[in-house]
């Protein structure tokens, strides 16, 4: 079977670039960017995409790509004794020796202190957001990443704060239906991690060393799942149904409600041992990629497909509202 390949890696320039030509922009995790996409979901949501919206929504990512790079920064600096003896983690820039520690230090000060700064000069309510997503990074690193469920909450309202700052940003309210919404998907993604970590443990027979994960189990595991599963969906199909309950702009959204489904199962189905048993010896599994939300949506074909469909759906609908052709 051949091996799926990141999207990125098709393109020459692509960001994943290697370590060995840039290794100050291979410390900041560009491929993690990915997560700070969240922060366009409250205008689209709202059906307010303007030119206006759009390059707010472009600041707001831009000023969380610069604050998660600093904590990626802060991280490896803390863990570099750590990560050399690791057979992955010793490649990283810092690790391996390629970026020095006061050069990490400085460039995640100066991306820290700029992103708080220029959030709070646009608007103080984006400001505000990013000290709090960079206050949850400090307890989560120090505390919460320690402590079952805590952390799986913890990463959800990362999410959560992704979502709002691009409301803050773009002046678009944000409504109880789209906080709903996306705390069910982000608790969603954080079970799915932990429970692909689980799994991939075990099939390659050893015991969790992080106590976090010594913690939990695959029943319980699953149990979460699927509470979470089922909020994630009757709250974006509730959304969906329109005005008469408080939702979207138009009740034609329902139309997007399978593309939602079929991601969600798509998901659950890469992190499945039993649906990836065929895969051929030596090749990543795709339960090791579903612990990477970020790399999953660029390196499996049927969900990037999946995301593109809901997205061009959305402005499709957008669109059609806007010139009245839809109620």
């Amino acid at each position: 079977m051949q091996k799926n390949v990141n999207l990125f890696d098709r393109f020459p320039w692509s960001i994943r670039l290697k370590i060995e030509k840039l290794p100050y922009l291979a410390a900041l995790r560009p491929h993690q960017w990915t997560k700070n996409l969240v922060v366009f979901a409250a205008p689209l949501f709202a059906f307010n995409i303007t030119w206006q919206s759009a390059l707010s929504g472009l600041l707001a990512f831009a000023l969380f790509c610069a604050t998660s790079s600093s904590f990626y920064l802060l991280n490896d600096i803390v863990d570099v004794e750590s990560d050399r003896q690791h057979p992955v983690k010793c490649k990283r820039p810092i690790a391996a020796g390629l970026v020095s520690i006061p050069a990490a230090l400085t460039m995640a000060l100066v991306l820290l202190s700029s992103a708080l700064l220029i959030g709070w000069l646009h608007t103080p309510a984006l400001g505000l957001i990013l000290l709090g997503y960079a206050i949850l990074q400090v307890a989560y690193n120090l505390k919460l990443k320690h402590a079952p469920i805590a952390d799986v909450i913890a990463i959800a309202t990362g999410f959560i704060l992704r979502a709002c700052a691009g409301g803050a940003a773009t002046q678009t309210p944000v409504s109880s239906w789209f906080l709903l919404c996306t705390a069910m998907l982000a608790l969603f993604l954080g079970i799915e991690k932990r429970k692909a970590e689980l799994r991939l443990l075990q099939r390659i027979g050893k015991r969790p060393r992080r106590y976090v994960l010594r913690r939990y189990s695959l029943p319980l595991l699953l149990r979460m799942e699927s509470v979470v599963t089922t909020g994630t969906v009757i709250s974006y199909a509730l959304w969906s149904s329109g005005p008469l309950v408080g939702g979207a702009p138009t009740a034609w959204m329902l139309v997007t409600v399978p593309f939602v489904l079929y991601g969600i199962f798509r998901y659950q189905l890469i992190s499945d041992f039993r649906a990836t048993a065929r895969q051929t010896q030596g090749e990543e599994q795709p339960q090791e990629r579903s612990e990477r939300p970020e790399e999953v949506l660029l390196s499996d074909r049927p969900i990037l497909l999946c995301v593109i469909g809901w997205l061009v759906t959305v402005f499709v609908i957008e669109l059609l509202h806007y010139i009245g052709w839809l109620n």
